[in-house]
């Protein structure tokens, strides 16, 4: 495929240029950041204050209506990715034929709500955007539908026709509301739409209603009613190919013949020479080209006048002669001075089937990859696209998510949608996820939770460490040392587990009780992260345990706590003022052995307070705890002796 050479939109940012300097930009993830620089092209620095101005890349996805496209075509998408592969081929095509069908559906609701806003704001800028996305989403609407029609369906010659007849009256609406128009009038005979209705009904081979519709007409001229009799029978035996019925579609075509052939008897024979528009109608059954040129105001469309043409003149049309009727088509509609808008190329292209210039042109054309990137998608289920690889190590398909996916991830809320997208990207999905994953911005706990859910389900551990990392620092910093360490636990970090663990023992100190005791309790396992997070939780346990009483369990656990060297030795003189409520009790709760090793533990801690640098003050302190100390310690000693001696005896 040649490439187009398409020059790029230009942006208008407010502000630029008045004060002469330089402008500096940054790329972001969805948008570009354009701002003044302090050099001056001539004169001296201004004062003023440094343009700032935000370029957005896809302003749709700020969309409050679009974004209800975005997230209802997410569950298609996620339910297309679930049909399983051992479908036979037959039943796959009616499932992809529905899946088209849902994208559809939804772009259609998003159309009529955004219509009716249109319609209801009263600004007069808003109107007009709602207005520009109105008409982008008929556009993409009236693609795939052809698409569908084509590809999807790929219907065969006969039924190709009676789609192409039902994606035309979809896409041309503006018919039934005039000829509702028409027959709730007073008169509708008289009315002066009334030949319009009738000609544009038939345009569109809605046979039968264009014969409701000229009755009233007939009702009322009664000297004419031979020739409305015949026009009726011509429009009553007008064939139409039933895919559903036993009639082949040879018999169809001798059939239809036949019946054009009666058409053009009665053109020759002036049968409707005394009614002008009875006599267009006829020449319209006839095909005559001319006369549906004439229509072009009812018509509107090139591809209107296509599939009008072929059904007056070829409706057994197969799917590969398409291209030279749209082609022919598109020159006698237009014109030799008309150039073809983007979506008539498009939609020609489509009748070539080139589907990949038809994927090509939307991404050009069309201002964000949504369509794109799921129409792609649907058409590679279909095994259409197997054969278009791209230099780059990808397929045209996963290229494509990748992009629209990339786009969801700058949005505040539907970065989460993206993640769905790469995790059916076989390629890069994986890749493009951790470095996106990255960008997410952790506002919230809750929100960082979500992004760590995400990441631990897809063995992100990289990541998983990073943002735990992250929310233990922003925790520590507003002194919330429950949610730090709990942060931290996550990340296995045992460094900063360490240092947080020191926080809480330092907290400690200075209040004389912990805070989050409910983490503390229920540490289990992870407090082996680290030497001094396994004392923190051991610690609290002495301290729970002493609160329920159990003197001689707390008691084990505090001279372990000393003796296993877990306990900081800047500790050891709190651990041992722990212990003197217990060598103060009326009983017994150091044995001989673990008072001897209290004492061993007190005059280790006074050698090294020797040869510190302590202040006056501070030795006095010591001294004095020192010697409470060796009170207790020796009466429990006593005391202990007494008790295993009378034991012994």
């Amino acid at each position: 495929m040649e490439e187009l050479d398409v020059e790029p939109s230009t942006t208008l940012i407010p502000g630029v240029g008045f004060h002469q300097k330089h402008l500096g930009f940054e790329w972001g993830p969805g948008d570009l950041l354009v701002y003044e620089t302090n050099y001056r092209l001539q004169g001296p620095r201004s004062a003023s204050s440094p343009l700032l101005h935000m370029v957005r890349r896809d302003e749709d996805i700020c969309s409050p209506i679009l974004r209800k496209l975005f997230n209802e075509s997410h569950l298609i998408f996620v339910g297309l990715q679930k049909l399983k592969e051992d479908v036979p081929s037959k039943n796959k095509k009616s499932q992809f034929v529905s899946v088209s069908k849902n994208y559809r559906s939804v772009i259609r609701a998003c159309m009529e709500e955004l219509q009716q806003n249109a319609v209801s704001t009263r600004e007069g800028s808003l109107a007009s955007q709602y207005g520009d996305q109105v008409s982008i989403l008929l556009a993409i609407e009236l693609i795939w539908n052809l698409c569908e029609v084509l590809f999807i369906d790929a219907a065969p010659a006969g039924s190709l026709l009676l789609l192409l007849l039902d994606w035309v009256r979809l896409h041309k609406s503006d018919v039934d509301t005039r000829a509702r128009e028409v027959l709730q009038s007073e008169s509708p005979a008289l009315h002066h739409s009334y030949w319009d209705v009738v000609i544009s009904l038939v345009l569109q081979g809605r046979t039968d209603e264009a014969r409701q519709v000229l009755s009233k007409q007939a009702s009322l001229r009664a000297e004419s009613s031979s020739v409305f009799k015949r026009m009726d029978g011509l429009l009553q035996t007008m064939p139409i190919f039933n895919p559903a019925g036993t009639q082949t579609l040879t018999e169809f075509d001798v059939k239809w013949r036949h019946w054009h052939e009666e058409c053009d008897r009665c053109l020759q024979d002036n049968t409707f020479a005394s009614s002008r528009q009875l006599e267009t109608i006829c020449k319209i059954l006839v095909g005559d080209e001319d006369t549906l040129l004439e229509q072009k105001e009812l018509l509107s469309t090139w591809y209107h006048f296509l599939v009008t043409r072929l059904l007056f003149t070829h409706p057994t049309i197969k799917p590969p002669d398409l291209h030279y009727y749209a082609q022919s088509s598109m020159n006698m509609f237009l014109g030799p001075r008309a150039s073809p808008e983007p979506l008539d190329i498009i939609l020609l292209s489509a009748f070539e089937f080139d589907l990949h210039q038809v994927i090509k042109d939307c991404s050009i054309a069309l201002n964000n990859w949504w369509f794109v990137a799921h129409l792609t998608d649907l058409l590679d289920h279909c095994k259409l696209l197997q054969s278009h690889n791209l230099h780059f190590g990808s397929n045209l398909r996963e290229f494509l998510v990748l992009e629209y996916a990339s786009g969801l991830f700058t949005h505040h809320s539907l970065w989460q949608l993206a993640v769905d997208y790469f995790d059916h990207c076989p390629e890069f999905g994986r890749v493009y996820l951790e470095l996106q994953i990255e960008r997410v911005p952790l506002d919230t706990e809750r929100k960082a939770i979500k992004v760590l859910r995400i990441c631990e389900d897809r063995q992100m551990s990289e990541q998983v460490r990073s943002i735990c990392k992250i929310m233990a620092k922003r925790a520590l910093r507003n002194n919330r040392l429950g949610s730090a360490l709990s942060w931290s636990i996550r990340a296995k970090d045992a460094a900063f587990a360490t240092l947080i663990s020191e926080r809480f023992l330092q907290d400690y100190s200075n209040k004389g009780s912990f805070t989050d005791l409910d983490l503390l309790d229920n540490l289990g396992p992870a407090m082996l992260l680290s030497d001094r997070l396994t004392f923190l939780g051991k610690y609290r346990e002495f301290h729970r345990l002493y609160g329920e009483k159990r003197f001689s369990e707390a008691a084990r656990l505090l001279l372990s706590l000393m003796t296993a060297k877990i306990a900081p030795r800047s500790l050891w003189m709190t651990l041992l003022t722990d212990a003197l409520p217990l060598l103060e009790q009326k009983e017994v709760i150091f044995s001989v052995d673990q008072t001897y090793e209290l004492m061993s533990c007190l005059e280790e801690l006074n050698l090294d307070s020797k040869d510190s640098n302590q202040t006056d003050q501070d030795e006095d302190i010591e001294s004095t705890k020192t010697e409470l100390l060796r009170l207790a310690l020796a009466r429990n000693l006593a005391m202990a002796i007494v008790k295993e001696g009378t034991i012994e005896t």
